[in-house]
């Protein structure tokens, strides 16, 4: 069903309700991702409360320069998507072209660069889940491998909602090439805009907890 507004699916009695619907379902998926990270962060600070020098000595294989970069890029992300809502708020499909294509440009170099890290950490045996993983100093090993298994299932798993975003821009670019979006129907963008912030505020947790251990721990364990 549609009306002169915009498109309103037929279970809802206008399209503020569906937006309120829509919207409600967003957060609550939100809430659910929130605990999924949170358990997972939760478990990380208990390990490093096990394994503090290790923990140290592994975060420093990684630059952090490289993190702080990648974090630059997710919040350019975060403000160009707030300028697509922005733009769809008036109805301008142009401008939610523009700024959806910026945000999958930043989405595209951030995972380009987290997969120059990966492959980084495998050719220099660093990553966990290699027979041939090795690390140095050895009395370190075992919470230096644990402490890269929660880098790869953090980082990976945020790289897959990246993915996950990029596939709902693209939906967003196709529907504002066909002219749908208007002041009275925007709330795509708005709902997928407020997924994407939620994976830049994940990074933001995670780039502190991965790349800027404490490196004076580090150095007492040599």
């Amino acid at each position: 069903m549609s009306t002169s507004h915009g498109p309103l699916a037929h279970q809802f009695d206008d399209l503020a309700q569906q937006k309120e619907a829509v919207t409600l379902g967003m957060w609550a998926f939100l809430a659910t991702e929130v605990m999924f990270f949170g358990g997972a962060f939760a478990a990380y600070a208990v390990c490093r409360d096990a394994y503090p020098e290790a923990f140290a000595a592994a975060s420093n294989q990684e630059n952090w320069w490289i993190g702080a970069l990648n974090t630059g890029v997710l919040l350019c992300s975060s403000l160009t998507m707030a300028l697509a809502v922005w733009r769809a708020q008036y109805g301008d499909n142009r401008g939610v072209i523009r700024f959806v294509g910026l945000t999958a440009l930043a989405a595209t170099i951030f995972l380009g660069v987290k997969a120059y890290e990966y492959t980084h950490l495998i050719v220099h045996d660093h990553a966990p889940f290699l027979s041939s993983f090795q690390f140095d100093p050895p009395q370190f090993a075992d919470g230096a491998r644990l402490f890269l298994s929660f880098y790869f299932f953090v980082t990976g798993l945020h790289a897959t909602h990246m993915v996950v975003g990029l596939g709902l821009m693209t939906w967003l670019v196709l529907k504002a090439r066909r002219g749908e979006f208007t002041p009275a129907n925007y709330n795509p963008v708005e709902v997928i805009g407020l997924y994407w912030h939620f994976v830049d505020i994940v990074w933001i947790f995670a780039y502190p907890l991965f790349y800027l251990v404490d490196r004076t721990a580090a150095a007492a364990g040599h």
